[in-house]
């Protein structure tokens, strides 16, 4: 059986979680990857309302793998700013205290974890932020000491929460994305090696990421095996040649054609899926391919369907056994 194709329900936060069962259904979805806050307030305890969740997907035949705190986990090690409050509930935004900010939003991943168990689910999927990504181009000069710390920050606030997660049974998959502490294979390993490869901590891979900027996507997945907890299908586009906005995006918005690359709806970019597929079924990675549509070109409906029409075509279950094993039996 081939792996479920879930739908992210970040993009469809003007919706309410009823309409996005039913959209994702009619677009041919199995499940939801279901995202806070818009979809889902962790803050409930109440088993009703878990309930009511589960109620809700059973009546549209969908199923739940997944819940996602990107906005939220974004918070707890990035440099707070007036950014922030336009993408964090007023409850941790508070009084914009940048220190409280951060420890309100990692009380909130751990409320989230619980989240997760009261679905019945044993994946999240974040950011992080990072203390340290204002210095990715490094004039002026930085030391390697100033790195360091900014690694010893990441570990020193997310230990406290992946211990938690590891206690409920939860499993933490950050996207390795521009502006997290990880946003590429050496800054991935170089996070594993900072929590001392806390078993609770992992990758949300998602190639679109890692295409734009020239890193081997597909190397990733091999590299990362046991790391790899969840998957995002999404599709970038880059230019061959020269534009006037380089890879750093020039101040301009998603969707300007005078971008070096966009992100593009799944199918119609550069990622090698068919490459993807492979190496995920090397590593023996059951879990659900999660579309994260984006596209800014492009109606979101027609683009959620052609997405997840892309997704269950290209994707197969590897074989069990050798195509040349009969040889075998005739010898």
């Amino acid at each position: 059986m081939a792996r479920l194709v879930t739908l992210y329900s970040l993009q469809w936060g003007d919706l309410s979680l009823e309409t996005v069962c039913q959209k994702a259904k009619s677009f041919g979805y199995d499940g939801l990857e279901i995202g806070l806050p818009d979809h889902l307030d962790a803050h409930r305890t109440d088993p009703e309302y878990y309930a009511g969740i589960k109620e809700l997907l059973v009546k549209y035949d969908l199923q739940l793998k997944t819940i996602s705190t990107h906005l939220i986990g974004q918070a707890v090690c990035d440099n707070i700013d007036f950014r922030h409050q336009a993408i964090l509930p007023d409850y941790i935004w508070g009084d914009g205290d940048p220190e409280g900010v951060r420890q309100r939003a990692a009380e909130e991943l751990i409320c989230t974890a619980k989240a997760a168990k009261a679905l019945d689910i044993d994946t999240v999927v974040g950011f992080t932020g990072s203390s340290i990504w204002q210095y990715l181009y490094s004039f002026p000069p930085i030391s390697e000491d100033l790195i360091n710390k900014g690694y010893e920050d990441f570990a020193r606030r997310f230990i406290p929460i992946l211990d938690e997660y590891q206690k409920l049974g939860i499993k933490y998959a950050l996207e390795v994305h521009p502006t997290e502490i990880a946003f590429d294979t050496v800054s991935a390993e170089r996070a594993l090696k900072a929590l001392n490869y806390h078993p609770a901590f992992g990758f949300n891979y998602d190639p679109s990421h890692l295409g734009y900027q020239g890193v081997d996507y597909v190397d990733f997945i091999y590299r990362f095996p046991e790391r790899i907890f969840h998957v995002h299908m999404k599709d970038v586009y880059w230019s061959d040649t020269p534009k006037q906005v380089g890879v750093f995006g020039g101040h301009v918005t998603f969707g300007d054609p005078r971008r070096y690359w966009n992100f593009r709806s799944v199918g119609r970019g550069r990622i090698n899926f068919e490459e993807i597929i492979r190496a995920l079924n090397s590593i023996d990675y059951q879990g659900p391919l999660s579309v994260e549509w984006e596209d800014s070109a492009m109606d979101r409906e027609h683009g959620a369907r052609e997405s997840c029409e892309f997704v269950k075509r290209i994707d197969f279950q590897p074989s069990t056994q050798a195509f040349d094993a009969f040889f075998e039996k005739e010898r």
